[in-house]
């Protein structure tokens, strides 16, 4: 049993070594003597499970996918609320002070591919958007929501919030950023789905920065 999964606990270690070093380092500074000085395998070692270090990134990845689709779903099954926009409210901020989505998100962004970015907006799309849809329904009927078109403000909030507003994708400063989602927050309000206030705005600044 113990052997079976040596394989895998040892992919496991390399995603994460390497996760760290791309963080602190830069996906470029990064080499792959690096990740075999702290993981203590030998270059065929490593090579047995991946080719490149491009490959690595890959992984890291798809670990932020399954991690960050995993912890989403976790959060909405276990939050409560007064209503739907203060669950809501609550859920958002849970997601947006996660240490372990930080930390994957701040390795990944240090060489952006363009196929992850794409990729994600796809499944922010298609598999975000209905959950967060369903949310603003629920919103609706309890008086909390006032917009009338729950379903296309679901994507146009995790749109704008997740990419639009997102520094580093476009290398935004601090003030550049605030703007943004101070813009973000009146377009919401605007919209009938005020759920991004000045506690939220502060969390994902200081995520940010």
């Amino acid at each position: 049993m113990g052997r079976s999964k040596q394989p895998e606990q040892t992919r496991e270690a390399i995603i994460n070594v390497s996760a760290e070093l791309f963080s602190k380092k830069g996906y470029e500074q990064t080499s792959i003597q690096d990740i075999l000085d702290i993981t203590k395998l030998s270059k065929g070692g490593l090579y047995h499970h991946f080719k490149s270090k491009e490959e690595i990134l890959n992984a890291v990845m798809q670990k932020r996918v399954h991690y960050v689709n995993e912890r989403f779903h976790n959060i909405i099954k276990n939050t409560q609320g007064e209503n739907a926009k203060e669950k809501l409210k609550i859920i958002l901020y849970q997601l947006v002070t996660d240490t372990e989505t930080y930390s994957l998100d701040k390795a990944i962004t240090t060489h952006i591919d363009p196929y992850f970015v794409v990729g994600g907006m796809q499944s922010c799309i298609k598999q975000d958007a209905p959950i967060i849809c369903k949310l603003i329904e629920e919103g609706i009927e309890d008086g909390s929501f006032t917009t009338t078109q729950p379903a296309l403000c679901s994507e146009v909030f995790l749109m704008l919030l997740n990419y639009w507003a997102n520094p580093i994708l476009f290398e935004r400063n601090y003030a550049d950023t605030k703007e943004r989602l101070n813009y973000l927050q009146f377009t919401m309000a605007q919209l009938g789905l005020d759920i991004l206030d000045d506690y939220l705005i502060s969390a994902l600044l200081k995520t940010y920065a």
